[in-house]
């Protein structure tokens, strides 16, 4: 059974950067789409970045492309999110999620039926 932890949350300026890892354990995570989800306090819950699985590409929300950048480590099981230039806007909790069923990363938060705990980023001067 897939379980993924997110780590490197924090407290950050505006302009400044944080990296997200998603660590997974119990599968490869090559094999499965992942996707970012951030939410906010009154907001739904927004795919920002994904990867598709076995090497695919890319994608992002119009809100971060050019900030932010999601890379795989197989080596480690670790997705990671580079978010730069952050933005008070960016204050959210953030999960990763997975799934292996779909050819595409850009799902609905319910098609992903692997979520991590969660981790909070806060951007604020």
């Amino acid at each position: 059974q897939l379980q993924l932890v997110e780590s490197g949350g924090g407290l950050v300026q505006p302009g400044g950067s944080l990296r997200l890892s998603c660590a997974g354990s119990g599968s490869s995570l090559y094999y499965y789409n992942i996707g970012w989800f951030r939410q906010a306090p009154g907001k739904e819950r927004e795919r920002i970045s994904c990867i598709r699985r076995s090497g695919g590409s890319a994608n992002y929300a119009d809100s971060v492309k050019g900030r932010f950048t999601i890379s795989r480590d197989s080596a480690q099981n670790t997705v990671y999110l580079q978010m730069n230039s952050l933005k008070p806007e960016d204050t959210a909790i953030y999960y990763c999620a997975a799934e292996r069923e779909f050819r595409t990363c850009v799902l609905q938060w319910d098609d992903y039926d692997h979520w991590g705990q969660g981790t909070q980023v806060t951007v604020s001067s």
